[in-house]
């Protein structure tokens, strides 16, 4: 396995000193930790990518959230470890993340572009509670005044409130929760690791009431089981009573390796539907253009009813300093815009 020689060649991704770490305590039960020492930090996004951003910070691989469309499931096959329960509990940890970043934003040829982090698996995971990087993550980006975007499940981002604030007052900073559905049932099954809807909903009423704009990505939407139009109403409108200052829809989609996961999970929770998505996802990872396009229409159309304002791609938002007489900071609001359709 490639752990036994990370340290052979130049191309090796991490150094030779991994250490793996079992903690038998009821919140990590059952997960490793293979702690390394990563030789960068900031990684160019691929150019044949969709995502609206070029360079990301990922201090973690794999992911206790254990969610069974997680895109990011191949990468673990890089690693030679498992992409199936061996990404929920396989933890790659580099525990350098921070002393690494601020060596590459000080490096003469990097220019100061955004960095956008939690869009391969994500930085507030559960393992982020034992390890503690993103605290001196987002220090060094305040530092550098460099502008960064986090999309999270986990409610541990409160945590780092303070930090936020600091490094909005020199730098965009742009903050997004992912929040899909809000069927109970099916986050029980298809997100097992993460908190529950409603708990990322108070994490963007916080956010808010602490002066940090928080948008939504509501991802994933999931055909035949998420997608009804009585669950995307009550989904948005959920969304916009928690405060959040936009809403961009995602249809699910299934890439190599959280394919062969997602459908082993739905042909034993609802096999009724297996020959549907077989259809449905025939031609690739993407569901047809015609269906995205519908729920995005959908979605847009309750947004404006509901006030939301959707968010451009890649957006970043600043706040506002309190006032002289103590009065909380303000969100300064985005131009107004349309979702884009997919």
């Amino acid at each position: 396995m490639r752990w036994d020689n990370l340290g052979e060649s130049r191309a090796a991704l991490f150094g030779t000193d991994v250490v793996s770490r079992t903690v038998d305590t009821p919140e990590f039960r059952g997960i490793t930790f293979h702690e390394v020492r990563a030789r960068s930090i900031v990684n160019r996004v691929p150019g044949a990518s969709r995502m609206p951003f070029e360079w990301t910070v990922n201090p973690y691989r794999g992911c206790s959230h254990a969610c069974v469309y997680c895109f990011a499931r191949k990468t673990h096959s890089y690693l030679d470890l498992d992409t199936g329960l061996g990404f929920d509990s396989q933890i790659v940890v580099k525990v350098n993340a921070a002393e690494l970043l601020r060596r590459e934003l000080a490096a003469p040829r990097w220019r100061g572009e955004h960095i956008a982090m939690g869009t391969n698996v994500d930085c507030y995971q559960r393992a982020e509670g034992r390890y503690g990087l993103l605290p001196g993550i987002i220090a060094a980006l305040r530092d550098h005044a460099n502008p960064f975007s986090i999309l999270t499940k986990g409610t541990l981002i409160l945590r780092d409130l303070e930090l936020l604030r600091q490094a909005a007052e020199v730098t965009e900073v742009g903050i997004s929760v992912s929040v899909g559905f809000l069927d109970r049932e099916l986050w029980r099954t298809v997100e097992p690791g993460t908190p529950a809807p409603e708990r990322r909903l108070d994490v963007v009423r916080t956010l808010t009431a602490h002066g940090i704009p928080c948008g939504v990505l509501m991802a994933p939407v999931i055909p035949f089981l998420g997608d009804a139009p009585d669950q995307l109403r009550a989904t948005v409108r959920a969304i916009a009573r928690a405060g959040a200052d936009s809403v961009t829809p995602l249809v699910l989609h299934l890439r190599p390796g959280a394919r062969e996961w997602f459908m082993a999970w739905l042909g034993h929770h609802h096999p009724q539907l297996v020959r549907r998505y077989e259809r449905m996802y025939a031609d690739g990872a993407y569901a047809p253009t015609w269906y995205q396009r519908t729920i995005t229409r959908q979605v847009h159309e309750l947004a404006t009813e509901y006030g939301i304002g959707p968010a451009r791609p890649g957006e970043a938002r600043r706040i506002r300093p309190p006032a002289a007489d103590g009065t909380p900071p303000r969100a300064v609001p985005p131009e107004p815009t349309q979702l884009t359709l997919l």
